[in-house]
């Protein structure tokens, strides 16, 4: 985290009704114990203040600029204060407040593509919520992408990540019916994918040969065809073209079989065909620890795994864990 001595991390507002402000006031406390890296909220003051109020905690918070961060964060709460404010009760979604949350992300993107902070780290956000208020894009990380690109030409992939120290997976396909997978998963889409995990395995986390497993669709990666041709036909092209690259691939596997403690230590990332078949693993293994981390775009930016919690909000017993990982993962990945 060394890298980080004259760049902070900016951690965004994320659903004011959910458990995201709770949890940066908590990590807040926990900055020394947990040897959190300098960060800043991009909120609202007031809002984080009567939170704090309503926990009992003592802690004061500073409306500051990206530059007071570093000298601030010891001693006080950096805030970056948003040009709305927020008066959203715990548990309450509401589309009132999908302004603070859209402009916190773009703030934080904005700051941090300008080289005032090294890192983003998102709270949750409701996109229900954000789907009230007018919001056009299907997610969080669409979202980033979209801000990625904004004033130039380039197009950004986004590839989701999630991480620990025990398991790093990645779904091929992401947010979509498990009727829509074997039609959207392409061979195309698996080379993407692949070339982007091997790169970032390598240019971010600092793994220079990195291994990656490949699993298959179907039980028993289809059984030589007699449990469904996907897995010949799609996903072993797509490995003769990674090995092509010089990537180390291994596959398709039995996904069954892929997550006990001995296989994963042949392999640096799991590449999943589908939404679950990535996140039951990594959340049964690390459910507490895990990181959502986007690769492809061209800054930093993780998140905790977990949502809003609505229904835990203001109750103060959601833990922190997962976002405090997440700001430690991002000062790994954006230092220099």
């Amino acid at each position: 985290m060394s890298g980080l001595n004259q760049h902070p991390l900016l951690l965004t507002q994320g659903d004011p009704a959910g458990i995201g402000p709770e949890l940066s006031l908590m990590a807040w406390l926990k900055r020394d114990r947990a040897a959190l890296p300098p960060f800043a909220i991009v909120g609202d003051p007031d809002h984080l203040a009567r939170v704090a109020d309503a926990f009992g905690w003592t802690i004061p918070i500073a409306s500051v600029e990206p530059r007071q961060i570093l000298p601030t964060f010891a001693n006080a709460l950096p805030v970056v204060p948003l040009s709305v404010s927020v008066s959203a009760e715990p548990g309450k979604p509401d589309a009132a407040y999908a302004p603070s949350v859209i402009e916190s992300i773009e703030t934080a993107v904005r700051l941090v593509r300008a080289g005032a902070a090294a890192a983003v780290v998102t709270n949750p956000i409701a996109k229900h919520v954000l789907y009230e208020a007018g919001f056009r894009y299907p997610g969080h990380t669409e979202f980033l992408a979209a801000l990625a690109a904004q004033g130039g030409k380039e197009i950004y992939h986004p590839v989701m990540m999630l991480w620990s120290e025990q398991l790093a997976v990645v779904p091929v396909t992401v947010h979509i019916p498990l009727s829509d997978v074997p039609s959207s998963l392409t061979t195309d889409l698996i080379v993407l994918t692949g070339r982007i995990v091997a790169r970032e395995l390598r240019e971010r986390f600092g793994i220079a040969n990195p291994r990656l497993a490949l699993a298959g669709l179907n039980p028993h990666a289809g059984e030589n065809g007699a449990m469904g041709a996907e897995d010949g036909r799609v996903i072993v092209p797509a490995i003769d073209i990674l090995r092509a690259d010089g990537i180390d691939v291994a596959g398709p596997l039995p996904a069954d079989t892929m997550f006990h403690a001995r296989a994963r230590s042949r392999y640096d990332a799991a590449l999943a065909m589908y939404h679950d078949q990535a996140l039951v693993p990594i959340k049964t293994i690390a459910f507490d620890e895990a990181v959502n981390v986007t690769l492809g775009l061209p800054f930093v930016r993780t998140s905790p795994d977990h949502g809003t919690a609505f229904d835990i909000a203001g109750k103060g017993i959601a833990r922190p864990d997962s976002l405090m990982a997440a700001l430690k993962l991002a000062a790994r990945l954006g230092g220099p």
